[in-house]
Parts: structure tokens; C-alpha cells; sequence
């Protein structure tokens, strides 16, 4: 069986916003360690850092060579990690609006190659609500990306649930990727060197998408679709204790902020999240994850640029799955989600 390959994890940044960087990182600022951390090292000298900066801006033949290399069709393209979420808001909020307007051009001149995610700024939720919806209905774009917490907080507070109001009734998903843990988490991390994609991504990201479950996000929105890299940061291995350890801390009246909800947390995880394999070319966790979740709602990522590496490809097409599985994997899973 014939099958495209769509990537739906695939991280771009534009000038404009490495610019911004540059000029938080220079102002002498209190920054945010994980921010420090991540674009310090990015925009830094290193020969591994100025090929990724390379390959990140580009939105063109560069970038289209790459996926011809490695068999992609198509790329789901999102601004990278913290996107315009370190910012005030007003900045963060203008910022969002000319990248999607570059990003949307760029999906225009390649129209069989890439798709893309609005970036928003959560900063201010009714404007980042306005902006996805401009995104969807103006610019053609199919869902947001949002790089975890902003600032410390998240998306479990109810001021951020107009923005999943806007992505419900616009019936796009909400994709939610890791960024650095914030400074209230990132510390036992940062002291041994794991606090970016080796570990702090995954707990920082795992514990936002429990949160929203446990929060009752689903129960207030309940046909919101959200995706997750990474398959899933992790949260399918812990299904069962999460559902255990939810139902005697609802009954015991342990957490004020533990409370009843209309489904197991673990069906929420099955009917409400979609899982990409971005940087999980491993096929023992993809199986496993097809398992648990179902095959509906695995679909293929492969982290671009931070983890292009072309060869990966071949775990994917050595799964011992049947072909319409593959299909639902490479193709047809996110045709669905994204409305490809």
C-alpha cells in the first residue's frame, strides 16, 4: 500500500524572532534559566548550533530537500520552543500575528509540502484567541501551537479556556509542545544537566497535559482535541496508576483541586489527545502506544530539525503493523486531526 509521509512536528523559527531573542539575551535582564539555557546555546558559535539556526529558518528549498532526503511528503510546521511565549504580552501578541502571516506565505508557495500552526501568545487569551481564529479562517493555518507553560503558568487556569473555547468551536486541535521547565521546577534539572529534551522537557509537558485533565478541561470542552509529542511525554505508560491514584484521591477528599470527573483520566488521554512518535523512533514505545491509545490516534513526527536524522525513517517503515495501520500512522491519522 502507498502511503505519504506527514511529519507533524516540525519546528521553524524566522528572523525576526531569533532578532527578538538576541535582543532579550543581550538586555541584561533577569532571564529565564531555561530560556538562558536553550537560546544561549542556539544562538551561540558552535558548528552543531549554526547548522540547526540554519536549518530551522528555512522555509524553502533548503528545508524540502531534507524531507526528500528522508521520504517526508509533508511537514506540519510550528514555530519552535518558547515561540513568543517569553515575552509581554503586547510584543509577544504583534509578534505572533507577522509570524503567522510568514508562515503563511511560505505554506502558500509550497502547498503540497507544508501545513502550519498558528503561534499565539497566551499572554493575553482573548487576543491569542482572536489571532487563532484569524489563523484558521484568514490564513488557512490548522490549529495553534503553544509551547507548554508561559511564564510559569498554565493552561489549566481558566483564563487561558478561551483560547480552547476558540479551538473547540473552530474545530482545530491545540498542539502542545515542551519548552524548558519554568523557574519554579527547573532547578534538580538544571544542576545535572537535564533539563531540555533529555528529561525536563517530558515531566514539565507530561505534568501541563495531566493538568488539564485532572482540571476538568475536557469536561468543559469536550470535543477539544490537543496533541502531544513524544508520544504522549510519557503520560500512556502512567494510565493505569493515574486513573488508580485519581479514584481514591477523589474519594478520600485529599486535593481541593483533585476532583470528580465525568471519565477516568485515561479516557480523556484515548478520546481527547492525539500522540506524535517526535523524537521516539523506538519501536517497542510505538507499539505500546498504538496499544493503549489506539491506532486512531498515533500519528508519525519526526522532530525536525532538532532531531533530523534521516535513517530514522526506516523504524517506522519496519513496524510490524498492517499497511492500513502504517497509513493511519503516517498519513491518515493527521489528515484527520489537522484537516489536511
Amino acid at each position: 500500500m502507498t502511503h505519504l509521509r506527514i511529519a507533524a512536528e516540525e519546528a521553524f523559527a524566522l528572523p525576526e524572532l531569533l532578532d527578538h531573542y538576541r535582543k532579550l539575551l543581550a538586555s541584561g535582564a533577569p532571564l529565564d534559566p531555561g530560556f538562558l539555557s536553550l537560546w544561549g546555546h542556539y544562538l551561540g558559535k558552535s558548528a552543531q548550533a549554526t547548522a540547526l539556526v540554519s536549518r530551522i529558518q528555512d522555509l524553502g528549498e533548503g528545508r524540502i530537500r531534507d524531507m526528500d532526503d528522508s521520504g517526508i511528503a509533508r511537514q506540519i510546521l510550528s514555530l519552535t520552543a518558547p515561540g513568543v511565549q517569553v515575552f509581554e504580552p503586547a510584543t509577544a501578541t504583534a509578534l505572533a500575528i507577522s509570524l503567522n502571516d510568514q508562515l503563511a506565505e511560505a505554506v502558500r508557495r509550497h502547498p503540497g509540502r507544508f501545513a502550519g500552526l498558528a503561534a499565539i501568545a497566551p499572554q493575553n487569551p482573548a487576543e491569542a484567541a482572536r489571532e487563532l481564529e484569524r489563523g484558521v479562517k484568514t490564513l488557512g493555518l490548522k490549529g495553534a501551537i503553544i509551547n507548554s507553560h508561559t511564564q510559569g503558568e498554565y493552561l489549566d487556569d481558566p483564563k487561558f479556556w478561551p483560547i480552547f473555547e476558540a479551538a473547540e468551536a473552530l474545530r482545530v486541535p491545540v498542539y502542545i509542545h515542551p519548552t524548558t521547565p519554568p523557574p519554579a521546577m527547573i532547578g534538580p534539572f538544571a544542576e545535572c544537566g537535564l533539563a531540555g529534551a533529555i528529561f525536563g522537557f517530558a515531566v514539565e509537558t507530561g505534568l501541563h497535559l495531566l493538568r488539564l485533565i485532572t482540571s476538568g478541561v475536557f469536561d468543559r470542552f469536550p470535543a477539544l482535541q490537543i496533541v502531544a509529542g513524544h508520544l504522549g511525554e510519557a503520560l500512556p505508560f502512567w494510565m493505569f496508576r493515574i486513573d488508580f491514584m485519581h479514584r481514591a484521591m477523589v474519594a478520600n477528599g485529599r486535593h481541593p483541586r483533585i476532583g470528580k470527573l465525568r471519565k477516568k483520566p485515561s479516557d480523556y488521554l484515548k478520546e481527547n489527545f492525539y500522540v506524535t512518535t517526535s523524537g521516539m523512533a523506538w519501536q517497542p514505545v510505538i507499539l505500546f502506544a498504538q496499544s493503549v491509545l489506539g491506532v486512531d490516534r498515533v500519528l508519525y513526527a519526526q522532530d525536525y530539525p532538532y532531531q533530523y536524522v534521516p535513517e530514522e525513517v526506516q523504524v517506522t517503515d519496519n513496524l510490524p503493523i498492517s499497511d492500513a495501520d502504517k497509513q493511519k500512522l503516517y498519513q491518515l491519522n493527521a489528515e484527520r486531526v489537522f484537516c489536511l
